[in-house]
Parts: structure tokens; C-alpha cells; sequence
């Protein structure tokens, strides 16, 4: 899956517009990342990658680059 694909998947989930991310977005900054978005990432994670995030590593998501590396 290419960077562009993934960062509409994240975008999808977080509820923002489409083409507005970047790797470098600082989640803190998202509008629209809260415990909603939260769990909204969880779920695509779970449904598009085959993982699970855990409540120790959403704490630990600072930029958007965070969640493309928990998606590879």
C-alpha cells in the first residue's frame, strides 16, 4: 500500500479532509484527534493491517509518521 493510500485511511479515521496529513502532522494539532478518533484508528488498524493497537502505544503517537510506522 503506497503513503498516499495510507494517509487517506488515517485521515478517514481521524474524520479530517482528505490531502490535509502529512507524516510530519503533529496529532496534538488534529482538530479532530480525540478518544473517538482514537478508537476509529484502532479499528482501521485492525480491520486494514491486521493489528492491534494498544493504550500504551496511542500515548506514545505524537505525528501522523507514528501511525504509518505502526502500519508496516
Amino acid at each position: 500500500m503506497e503513503l498516499k493510500e495510507k494517509l487517506a485511511l488515517i485521515e478517514e479515521a481521524l474524520d479530517t479532509e482528505e490531502g490535509v496529513l502529512t507524516p510530519e502532522t503533529i496529532l496534538d494539532e488534529v482538530d479532530s484527534w480525540d478518544s473517538i478518533a482514537a478508537l476509529s484508528l484502532i479499528a482501521m488498524m485492525d480491520d486494514n493491517f491486521g493489528k492491534t493497537l494498544s493504550g500504551a502505544e496511542l500515548k506514545e503517537l505524537v505525528t501522523v509518521g507514528d501511525i504509518l510506522t505502526h502500519m508496516e
